[in-house]
């Protein structure tokens, strides 16, 4: 099948589709639930492709539209405003287009699941602390224009500003599969606005993307294995303070893995929730335990410090966030925090894990 077959595609759609009218479908739950996803994604595959091709032949009808005006002599002006249709139409084909490769590009295992995120200061104390809450708005911020849901799981909020961690959930397709390249350290270059000097600092924060493992995702967890325990459970600023104690805290034992939530009012609730993110960092300690040390789990993450940094964000003596990894900058630092990062991640895709290109001369679109 190649990159653009569409006729594969449907036909795959028909038959999973036809799958779930059997009487038999819905008996194995993990399986029926595995099958609906990939319906999802290969509906939303093709409607992407007819949209693209959709667009292709109206730009070609113009095409041949004006060209029958100009021998008509039509005037100029309705010339000039056709001939404007036809390339504001044609760079949105060309911006969708590129979403569609970015879309191919994201062909992992679990790269349509949705993504655990969780957040951690370097050394700095509130200047590094700060800058975890500034990256917590960015991401949100991304999250919340490009259409995915945003929930916060763990949240324990810095001691005079900032945040010392948060853990939050990113919902929808492919959430993990953009977000994964953000895994990394973090860097920031700026005066300090908790510096009466007002001198320059610089902090460091680090990010680890972990995908959310579903039920069809075997993974082993012995009970015995877990320490429990309970806490009252508090938000931003201290708002959000339970009376009782519904905050939930669980120890892999073996592994020393800790996650925690408080995000229900249910201790049950977050429980539940605190399982799910320890199994997603089991997978990923399964994933890549041939690696010798526990430390060496984070990915690409190593000491949160000055040399190990994915990214730089540069506030001070000059405006710029660069990529370290594929070496794309911007100058506009206040668009990045304000969640204008899918250039970073497209260019992640493109040019650092992925290697092939599309070739838009071998795309048929009939």
């Amino acid at each position: 099948m190649t990159l653009f077959d569409i006729a594969s595609l449907e036909e795959e759609l028909h038959t999973l589709e036809k799958q779930t009218e059997e009487p038999s479908f819905w008996e194995d739950s993990q399986n029926s639930s595995k099958t609906l996803k990939r319906i999802n994604e290969l509906k939303n595959k093709t409607e992407n492709y007819k949209k693209i091709s959709s667009t292709f032949e109206y730009i070609e009808e113009l095409n041949e539209l004006v060209k029958s005006e100009i021998q008509e002599g039509t005037k100029q002006e309705e010339l000039d405003s056709e001939a404007k249709e036809i390339l504001d139409t044609t760079e949105n084909l060309e911006k969708d287009i590129e979403k569609l490769e970015i879309t191919t590009l994201l062909s992992g295992k679990y790269d349509n699941n949705n993504a655990i995120l969780t957040l951690h200061p370097g050394a700095g104390g509130t200047e590094a602390q700060d800058w975890v809450e500034m990256l917590y708005r960015m991401y949100c911020r991304w999250a919340n224009s490009n259409g995915y849901e945003v929930k916060e799981l763990d949240y324990l909020a810095g001691d005079e500003a900032g945040i010392k961690s948060v853990t939050f959930l990113v919902s929808g397709p492919y959430a993990y599969g953009y977000l994964k390249g953000e895994m990394g350290v973090h860097r920031l270059v700026r005066i300090s606005p908790f510096d009466a000097g007002g001198r320059r600092h610089t902090s460091f924060a680090s990010l680890e993307v972990l995908p959310e493992i579903t039920e069809d995702v075997e993974i082993n967890i012995n009970p015995d294995d877990l320490r429990v325990d309970t806490y009252r459970a508090s938000g931003a600023g201290g708002q959000h303070i339970n009376k009782t104690s519904s905050a939930i805290r669980i120890t892999h034992i073996p592994t020393n893995i800790v996650v925690t939530c408080q995000s229900e009012r249910s201790q049950i609730q977050n429980r539940e929730t605190a399982m799910k993110m320890l199994k997603s960092k089991l997978f990923d300690l399964k994933e890549k335990e041939h690696k010798e040390k526990i430390e060496d789990l984070k990915g690409e993450q190593r000491e949160i410090a000055w040399g190990s940094q994915i990214r730089s964000y540069v506030f001070c003596p000059y405006t710029m966030v660069k990529d370290h990894r594929t070496n794309y900058e911007v100058g506009n630092v206040e668009a990045v925090m304000d969640g204008k990062i899918d250039d970073f991640m497209e260019s992640y895709l493109k040019n650092h894990k992925y290697r092939f290109k599309i070739d838009m001369s071998q795309i048929h679109w009939k």
